[in-house]
């Protein structure tokens, strides 16, 4: 039996275990791609719990793990005896004793780490408010997909410093490359939320089109991320300046890659020109959650295959 490992923050793998599971990713997309059957994860269950609603984390959970063999069921707390006063820590000592693996997608990153403490099984964050490691994992496999290494390049974050950016800040110190952030005032990057151990791999900008010059990757989230929807009117006006448009693009550079957790609000955080033109990969980003989090189950589940 492999050792018990829990995936809440992009910082609790290393950057080899990074590299294997982005060469799994690779090679569980080929099979796929090449309609050859792959079941590892045969006669095993994923639980997947959501608190906060969900398009593309559930179909990518869901068909994933029964891709891999495996099946999957879907409670909404909603629905569930965690939605009627259950504990946390009462749920998971149940649901881990019949499952393989936990999907957490919630409001509060407390809550997956309280149901991790007491889970005798893999737990995944699917998204919290703090965090998105599973989004930013698939978002740099689709940049080694068309790219190479991420090493030493340049990523660029237009707008709130929200979960994903959070999420990105994380990964550059893992993965040694540079994070760009250019946010409204009154918007700026926690340090002690996303985790930085120094500035080496972060630097912030008052004025997005510099944050986006040179970049390698540019990359944006709505205005108002789910929860925070009674600060529409207030975040319109904020973030009225931190577009993301074809003349930041071009600032950017002509290998940069445009990317979108999605969904995306055109005309707002983004134009249509950006996310519907040549250099945006947001459809492979949003299939890439599929393998890679394919690669992440099978990881968590059987450790490492080579």
């Amino acid at each position: 039996m492999t050792q018990l490992k829990h995936f809440l923050q992009f910082k609790d793998f290393s950057r080899e275990e990074y590299d294997a599971l982005f060469a799994r990713a690779s090679w569980i997309k080929a099979q796929f791609k090449a309609y050859k059957p792959y079941w590892p994860l045969s006669d095993r269950t994923l639980v997947m719990i959501f608190e906060k609603a969900s398009t593309r984390t559930r179909l990518s959970f869901e068909a994933g793990v029964q891709q891999l063999g495996g099946s999957a069921i879907y409670l909404n707390t909603r629905d569930s005896q965690l939605g009627r006063g259950e504990t946390v820590e009462d749920a998971a000592e149940v649901i881990s004793r019949m499952s393989d693996l936990v999907m957490i997608r919630t409001f509060e990153q407390s809550i997956v780490e309280r149901f991790a403490a007491h889970s005798r099984v893999p737990v995944i964050n699917g998204l919290t408010n703090e965090y998105h490691p599973c989004q930013i994992v698939a978002d740099i496999f689709t940049f080694i997909e068309k790219r190479g290494s991420i090493q030493g390049k340049t990523v660029t974050w237009i707008g709130d410093s929200n979960n994903m950016c959070n999420t990105w800040l994380q990964a550059a110190e893992v993965l040694d490359f540079n994070v760009h952030v250019s946010t409204p005032p009154g918007y700026e990057v926690s340090p002690d939320l996303a985790g930085l151990r120094g500035t080496k791999h972060f630097e912030s900008f008052d004025d997005p089109m510099e944050a986006a010059r040179g970049a390698d990757i540019v990359t944006t989230d709505v205005w108002t991320s789910m929860g925070f929807e009674a600060e529409n009117e207030e975040r319109a006006r904020a973030f009225a300046d931190w577009r993301v448009d074809a003349e930041m693009m071009q600032i950017a550079g002509p290998n940069a890659i445009f990317l979108h957790c999605l969904p995306a609000h055109r005309g707002e955080e983004v134009t249509a020109e950006v996310i519907d033109g040549p250099q945006s990969a947001v459809w492979d980003e949003a299939e890439n959650r599929l393998h890679a989090q394919k690669a992440l189950m099978e990881y968590l589940i059987l450790g490492k295959v080579d």
